[in-house]
């Protein structure tokens, strides 16, 4: 076995190698970014060293590399980023006498790119997509392939995953600007703008094969599992088995998929990717090759539950050229696992992504719980910053039936409290408790399908914990400043007083923002009247989590969270930009990547203005209302933060100036 690792990842997949690296009495050596100072990746490492400029060292192959040699690094574990596909990187790894932990270059060659990986699985014999897979990247002759094929089609970066260059198009008129954004996300986040052409299968599964080979020429299958709950093709939610797969396509996927790391002679940790068509059922012929991640996946937690087997740790062994540590018959599967990825984003808001310092995090699995499990990079008191990913954990449950995990993930999901970014963790509530999941009757369209039902639209906060938020800075406030009416007003808040039934006690507060008044009614038993409507009965109350800072009070409660602040009538600050006014601003931290008009020019309603790209992925900014651009100040490549405005939309006959 090695001395020391390094590892060229950060978060919560750096963490994961840290632990089993020292389980097994190796050194983990780390690296961060500017960006990543302090994070807990660093924390935990035994040696740390920081890298780059901002926050794009961990793609500087060259300069890694160079740190490894410098800090004699045995072996380098990529994670699960951008360079553990990177054949180049490996190679160079190979040359300055670093183990490499992931497969060889010719096999990354051979199945890290979608359109060679179909073109060999049809010599295997493997089934694919119907679609175009070629060279020719004109996109005159794409949009004529596309039309061939026949919508809806995909079009997919043939480099990389999680959705990033991947784009459905329903209509031949869609085709040339979701080409191009597909091409330009692509080039962004992959270094490869190239795309191919899939047909879209109407109801489809998305069930992956876990697959380990060495370099004896042994190769294993560690079983499936299903990533069909997916939001733009992005995965939500992992399980381990599939519900519903019958025994023989079980069998035969897994043939299928240990027969393609064979044919590329693969060793190594990979996953084979198949969709399969539920419309015409999940028998054996009803699959198809989508692709093969060269690399360990995020999900890969849910088969470790099943088998009781430690994937990274294998990973060094097969690296280290040890023999896979058990054949296939010897390779169990016992009850099921469930694993739910919660993200730094708000579902309310089209799930743009919500940088911020984490000021409270409650996930059980952080206490060594039996049968739960959170894999993650961050602790209270750590920011999630626009640069990477948003995702802050993986709440992983293990059980003996599907029944059993569901209930145990609906569980620890209730009990989950993060503050401070806004996060998905109502969204994930309302999806794992959906009739569909419980009977496993879902495909890879099910969540854009019913997002408004999921909760991923504006909700009215929680009365109840606001009211509590409320009560709490009220208390806080009296405290430093009794009210002169104390022993009459013991809120402090009097505006009038009622001879007949309960008293009401106006407050003024701001929710997030926006200016509210609450009515506070009766004494001791208090009740709230707000624009969020009466309270839910008691059997269904979330708990409350307040969490206080300077300016106010987070109040959280059902995986929502809502910033309280009281409004002094006598410091009344100015108010921001009136509604309406035609403000284009960025949704988030991000950069400029696209202008799509000119200072000057008429525009119509939802008429796509700019791109911001935050996080790897792209957000379109479209024409409030009909009118003409003004103001527009930004330009491509200018980072932008979240509520500046880069341009304003001019209504038609709004007056250009002071009379």
């Amino acid at each position: 076995m090695f001395a020391n690792v390094i590892i060229a990842n950060r978060g919560e997949i750096a963490c994961r190698v840290i632990r089993t690296a020292r389980r097994l009495g190796m050194r983990a050596i780390a690296i961060h970014t500017p960006a990543d100072r302090g994070a807990l990746f660093t924390r935990l490492a035994d040696e740390v060293h920081e890298i780059g400029e901002g926050a794009n060292g961990y793609l500087d192959g060259e300069a890694i590399i160079a740190l490894a040699r410098r800090v004699g690094a045995e072996c380098l574990h990529p994670g699960y980023g951008f360079l553990s596909e990177n054949a180049e990187f490996a190679e160079a790894c190979g040359r300055a006498n670093i183990v490499f932990v992931g497969p060889s270059p010719g096999a990354m060659r051979a199945m890290g790119l979608k359109n060679s990986a179909k073109t060999l699985m049809q010599k295997a014999g493997v089934p694919v997509v119907p679609g175009y897979h070629g060279d020719n990247q004109n996109p005159k002759f794409l949009r004529e392939k596309a039309y061939e094929i026949g919508y809806p089609v995909l079009i997919k970066a043939i480099a990389g995953g999680g959705g990033r260059g991947m784009r459905r198009v329903d209509a031949h008129m869609e085709f040339d600007a979701q080409l191009e954004s597909a091409m330009r996300e692509a080039q962004a986040a992959f270094g490869d703008g190239r795309v191919l052409i899939e047909k879209y299968v109407a109801s489809p599964r998305h069930i992956e094969l876990q697959v380990f080979a060495d370099a004896h020429g042994n190769c294993v299958h560690l079983y499936e599992r299903d990533c069909s709950l997916q939001r733009r093709h992005q995965k939500v939610v992992e399980e381990c088995p599939a519900p519903g797969l019958p025994e023989e396509t079980r069998a035969a996927m897994a043939k299928a998929a240990t027969g393609a790391a064979l044919a590329a002679g693969y060793v190594g940790a990979g996953t084979v990717e198949f969709i399969a068509d539920a419309s015409r059922g999940l028998g054996p012929a009803d699959f198809f090759f989508l692709e093969m991640n060269t690399r360990l996946q995020v999900e890969h937690p849910v088969t470790e539950a099943v088998t009781g087997l430690d994937l990274v740790e294998w990973q060094f062994r097969v690296a280290a050229g040890e023999r896979l540590p058990l054949a296939q018959d010897e390779i169990g599967c016992e009850g099921a696992a469930i694993e739910a990825r919660v993200y730094a984003e708000d579902p309310e808001h089209n799930f743009l992504p919500s940088p911020g310092r984490i000021l409270a995090m409650s996930l059980h699995g952080e206490e060594g719980i039996k049968g739960i499990r959170v894999d993650t990079g961050f602790a209270a008191g750590d920011s999630v910053t626009p640069f990477y990913d948003a995702m802050i954990a993986k709440l992983i449950v293990h059980a003996p039936t599907r029944a059993d995990a569901l209930a145990s993930v609906n569980k620890e999901l209730d009990d989950a409290v993060v503050i401070g970014p806004k996060t998905n963790l109502a969204f994930l509530r309302a999806l794992m408790r959906s009739p569909e999941v419980a009977e496993g009757a879902f495909d890879t369209g099910f969540i854009d399908a019913h997002l408004a039902r999921l909760g991923a639209a504006p909700h009215a906060p929680d009365s109840r914990a606001v009211l509590a938020a409320a009560q709490r800075l009220l208390a806080r406030r009296d405290a430093l400043r009794p009210s002169p009416l104390a022993p009459f007003d013991p809120w402090g808040v009097a505006d009038s007083f009622e001879l007949v039934g309960a008293r009401r006690l106006g407050l003024d507060v701001t929710i997030d923002g926006r200016p509210e008044r609450l009515h506070v009614i009766g004494a001791g038993q208090h009740a709230l009247e707000a624009a969020g409507g009466p309270a839910p009965p008691a059997a269904d109350r979330p708990e409350i989590s307040l969490f206080e800072t300077a300016d106010g009070a987070y109040a959280f409660a059902g995986g929502r969270q809502a910033f309280v602040a009281l409004i002094d009538p006598l410091e009344r600050a100015a108010g921001g930009p009136e509604e309406g006014d035609g403000g284009v601003r960025a949704p988030m931290n991000g950069r400029i990547v696209s202008l799509a008009v000119e200072e000057g020019e008429t525009v119509e309603a939802g008429q796509r203005l700019a791109v911001v790209e935050a996080m790897k992925m792209e957000h379109a900014l479209t024409a409030p209302f009909a009118g003409v651009v003004a103001d527009l100040v930004a330009n491509i490549g200018d980072q932008v933060e979240m509520g500046e405005r880069i341009m304003r939309v001019q209504a038609a006959g709004e007056a250009e100036g002071p009379p």
